[in-house]
């Protein structure tokens, strides 16, 4: 027996005072109704409701049980009709996740000049270097940077992250300017490790249109991208870095891109979340928002 269905349907009976009309607005048959109330009663083990042609009343046990489930049921219906309003407005809570260098340098800024269109829309920004699981984190939009994120998702590329070879013009100074791949194997270059797995990332080299991945030795490694942005802005040595995340340096000239030629596009930035039909309003507009040309044209300028 579905006792929430009979359950609703002896309530309208009782409200409606006629089968009939209990009926009509179920959309249900008469008989349908009748029989839901019959099992009830049956399962309860009383009667609920006396019945002749002309009149319908509630026993003792029916207007108990009565004054008891209905304001349940109105605050059921009530929280229903308020998800459902809660979806179709620009009210409420986004969560977000992304790597920590992406949520300070892209997302912030996203997050307040959405807030200045949508002032009722609140953030929860978890930031990791982990790929999260959105559904099991109940996450609505994930941002990474690197490759697509994978299968069961969708995922949007929403720029490229090109990666390019700098050092501070301290470095520069006392060891000179390698013009050459041969020539930088020979200087003192930093490194980065995955912070999950700990294995070291080789340098990505754009060659003659191609993808070439290159071990660097490397005279300090790092598992934490502003940190290795730090030790080749002291001089430590020349790092493969994020022109995004060195925008600033580079326009103030704590750092210089060195051997442009060998920039890599493969990195891009992505944003991605469940395959979901029911995408709550607020959220679909932030994603609509974030994929804008223009609010993410200016990432890759250096």
């Amino acid at each position: 027996m579905d006792r929430a269905r009979v359950l609703t349907l002896f309530l309208g009976v009782v409200r409606a005072r006629s089968f009939a009309r209990a009926a009509v607005e179920a959309g249900v048959t008469p008989q349908a109704v009748s029989k839901a109330v019959r099992t009830l009663e049956e399962d309860l083990g009383v009667r609920l409701l006396h019945r002749t042609t002309r009149k319908l009343s509630l026993t003792d046990e029916g207007a108990r049980l009565f004054e008891l489930a209905d304001p349940g049921l109105r605050q059921l219906d009530e929280a229903l009709a308020q998800v459902r309003i809660a979806k179709s407005e620009d009210d409420g809570l986004i969560r977000l996740t992304a790597p920590p260098s992406v949520g300070t340098h892209v997302l912030v800024p996203l997050m307040h000049q959405f807030r200045a269109i949508y002032p009722g829309i609140t953030f929860d920004l978890q930031l990791s270097d982990l790929f999260t699981d959105l559904v099991e984190s109940r996450i609505d939009i994930g941002f990474r940077s690197g490759t697509s994120p994978g299968q069961n998702l969708v995922a949007r590329r929403l720029c490229d992250l090109p990666m390019g070879i700098c050092a501070a013009p301290a470095y520069l100074e006392r060891h000179g300017e390698p013009r050459t791949l041969d020539e930088l194997l020979q200087h003192a270059c930093t490194g980065f490790r995955r912070p999950v797995t700990g294995r070291m990332v080789p340098w990505e080299l754009g060659i003659d249109g191609d993808l070439v991945f290159q071990d660097v030795p490397a005279v300090a490694t790092f598992n934490d991208v502003q940190t290795e942005i730090a030790a080749v802005r002291a001089g430590m040595g020349i790092g493969q870095l994020s022109m995004f995340l060195i925008r600033d340096d580079v326009a103030a000239g704590r750092l210089i891109p060195i051997l442009r030629q060998f920039d890599s596009h493969n990195v891009g930035l992505y944003m991605y979340y469940p395959h979901r039909t029911h995408i709550p309003v607020r959220v679909r507009r932030f994603i609509d928002f974030v994929a804008e040309a223009g609010r993410v044209a200016g990432l890759t300028d250096v």
